[in-house]
């Protein structure tokens, strides 16, 4: 067999290749004889201003709210550097950007060494006003965050706030019952290992935090993840959420408890809620890891560890302040214990005078199976096809009305979201989805009909997040039945997406690895136009609830994206809501629960909570903290009911109390007054 020569045009080809490759390859080692820091920064800056929803310019805005939020990273309180530190760093304020665009992140360095500096000069003083004598008597107070005042402008000042605040950290210890011999050795501890644990911060976390510091000035859930950081989330994912099943944040030296993942170790014990503040950790056997001031990724460290092992946490409880010691057991999350779950009541049982059935459905979050659906496997689990089954069970013992609680529910899957809608409306738009290149793309209920048509109550809280906005949205827009709950929920309305930061022809010659960015693209509008974020989704009958004052939310985090509106997408009223029966819903549920004696010790409970709030003192008398505390204790005691009602898991779907049996009172005057409406149009 003859071989026919290569034509021109394929030596021009092969050419080209070699050329193009040899030029990656060129590239890449000059990359390597770089700065690494360089480039990623560079990277970081390009891919923000590429992909972010909001298409951001890194400009001298940007550089003002960086070095405010880098300052507040490193000391959110104000308790190390010094006026004359910040003077110093303030020369750079509208330059950080150029900087950063141009690879140039030594700003974040000389930043972090004044600060280990400032840390090494105040640890010597604080271990001594840790042995001081302090008189527990008087009546002496604190300002609760001092990260509201100016920075201390000389070493006299800074002394004032620490003697206080060393007083107010033996004070807190002692409340819990342990002695002052005990208490001052803890301290030193904790001091001396947050000393120690500053000063072995690695170069990659110092990027970190920057880079972040960055990322977080144009909105709080895009962040920059080192390579470390980047393999412990993608383990993380991997090993869903093996541990003790709850998501932590940091704020003010504080690891705090921000959502309870159903079906996890913490939500089948009931006892940690949304929060409360861990401030010690260990092991089943051992001393306990006081991790007050301790980077959030090492406390994750310590939580974590092989299922069925014990954890023991020290917890500052976020209600009542009071200090308990928890044993979990740490589990991987089975789907089973978050699936859907439903059951049917007869009213009767639970309210004198009134019958109906009604079913109740709970959805503690917006799974779905991707893997073995990507597998090709059938009969991967969905909360979509649960809920089905629910339905169809309930439709079968002819409920009157369904209630649909979505409380503590943060959302998931969106395809899960639109299923779910779909079930309840007969065809149309589901929910309006801003794409990077601005434009508006509508996502539809792909399934005509309802497989439940009649009355419809969505209960919802401040915890309800992102996929059940959704939800509780579609269900109001096509005025398809009621929202009830907490004022308003969460106020997610955006959708994050994790990309590796990489150059071009990086998958094919990898190179240095360089991290990931978590980065928000999208942006969730309801079918009414409005956006979900910050405003969430408003309830129509309001029942009162400690979360609605407490800091929980969309609205009270930092550079967060605001509320806007796009057109609305056409839709079809079911016409099963009116603003008259809204309004005699609204007066019926007020008069009952004006009178209803353990919502009045909730109100009472919720105006303590306020009043406690506003104050921007702390006592420093023991006797006085002392006699608080208990206040507190006995007024959460009488009003135990409430807590139970946000619990869910073993038991029934819907637990008898006081305040899930108003939400039962409000469905039933649903249903009658739907009922005299078709009467009055005969």
């Amino acid at each position: 067999m003859k071989l026919r020569s290569p034509s021109r045009a394929a030596y021009t080809l092969t050419f080209g290749m070699v050329l193009l490759v040899a030029t990656a390859i060129a590239a890449q080692k000059l990359t390597h004889e770089k700065n690494p820091d360089e480039e990623t920064a560079k990277l970081v800056c390009e891919l923000v201003s590429r992909f972010h929803i909001a298409r951001p310019k890194i400009d001298d805005a940007v550089s003002l709210k960086l070095l405010k939020r880098y300052l507040e990273v490193i000391d959110p309180q104000k308790m190390y550097l010094l006026k004359s530190d910040i003077v110093s760093m303030e020369k750079y304020r509208t330059e950080l950007d150029d900087f950063v665009k141009n690879g140039d992140v030594r700003f974040a360095y000389d930043t972090w060494n004044t600060y280990l500096n400032r840390l090494d000069e105040r640890i010597v003083e604080v271990h001594t006003l840790i042995d001081a004598e302090y008189d527990f008597t008087t009546d002496e107070s604190m300002f609760k965050d001092t990260g509201e005042f100016d920075w201390a402008k000389d070493k006299v000042d800074l002394d004032k706030r620490w003697r206080k605040r060393i007083k107010y950290d033996l004070l807190d210890l002692r409340l819990s019952d342990e002695k002052l011999g005990e208490a001052r050795k803890r301290l030193h501890r904790r001091y001396r290992m947050f000393q120690r644990s500053e000063r072995l911060s690695e170069d990659r976390e110092i990027l970190e935090n920057y880079l972040s510091a960055l990322t977080h000035c144009f909105d709080p859930h895009s962040s920059y993840m080192s390579p470390l950081a980047y393999e412990e989330f993608r383990i993380g994912m991997e090993l869903s959420l093996e541990g003790i099943g709850a998501a932590l944040r940091s704020k003010d030296g504080y690891t705090i408890v921000a959502q309870i993942v159903p079906g996890g170790a913490a939500d089948q014990d009931k006892r940690l809620q949304v929060g409360d503040k861990i401030v010690a950790v260990g092991q089943e056997l051992g001393e306990m890891v006081d991790i007050i001031e301790m980077k959030l990724s090492k406390v994750v460290r310590l939580i974590r560890g092989p299922k069925t092992t014990k954890v023991r946490l020290q917890v500052k409880k976020g209600d009542s302040g009071e200090t308990v010691l928890y044993i979990l057991i740490r589990q991987k999350i089975e789907l089973k214990s978050s699936a859907v779950k439903g059951e049917s009541i007869n009213t009767t049982e639970r309210i004198k005078g009134r019958t109906a059935r009604i079913g109740v459905i709970r959805i503690p979050s917006f799974y779905r199976d991707f893997s073995r659906e990507q597998q090709g496997l059938r009969g991967f689990k969905s909360t979509a096809r649960d809920l089905q089954e629910v339905l169809v069970d309930l439709s079968n013992e002819e409920v009157d009305a369904i209630i649909v609680d979505l409380r503590t529910n943060g959302g998931g899957s969106l395809r899960e979201a639109i299923e779910v809608a779909g079930l309840f409306i007969d065809e149309g738009p589901v929910v309006q989805v801003k794409e990077q290149n601005g434009k508006i793309k509508p996502h539809d209920d792909e399934d005509s009909g309802m497989l439940y048509d009649g009355p419809l109550v969505v209960l919802c809280n401040r915890l309800s997040a992102s996929a059940s906005e959704i939800v509780a949205g579609v269900i109001k827009d096509y005025a398809r039945g009621i929202v009830v709950g907490d004022i308003t929920t969460h106020g997610k309305g955006t959708v994050q997406n994790v990309m590796r930061v990489r150059k071009p022809f990086s998958r094919i010659f990898p190179g240095q690895d360089r991290g990931a960015l978590k980065l928000t693209i999208n942006k969730f509008y309801r079918v009414n136009g409005h956006s979900t974020q910050k405003h969430g989704v408003s309830s129509d009958i309001v029942l009162p609830s400690i979360l609605d004052h407490m800091e929980l939310g969309e609205s009270f985090l930092d550079n967060t994206l605001g509320f806007d509106k796009v057109n609305p997408a056409a839709h079809r009223s079911a016409g099963m809501v009116t603003g008259d029966i809204i309004t005699r819903l609204q007066m019926l549920s007020k008069r009952r629960v004006a009178a209803h004696l353990e919502f009045q010790k909730l109100q009472e409970t919720i105006n303590r909570f306020k009043a406690q709030k506003k104050q921007q003192m702390v006592s420093l008398n023991e006797k006085a903290r002392r006699e608080e505390q208990q206040e507190i204790k006995k007024m959460k005691k009488d009003n135990d009911d409430q807590d139970k009602a946000k619990q869910y898991g073993k038991g029934p779907v819907f637990p008898d109390n006081y305040y899930n049996n108003e939400v039962l009172q409000i469905t039933l005057d649903y249903i009658e007054l739907l009922n005299d409406a078709k009467t009055a149009k005969k």
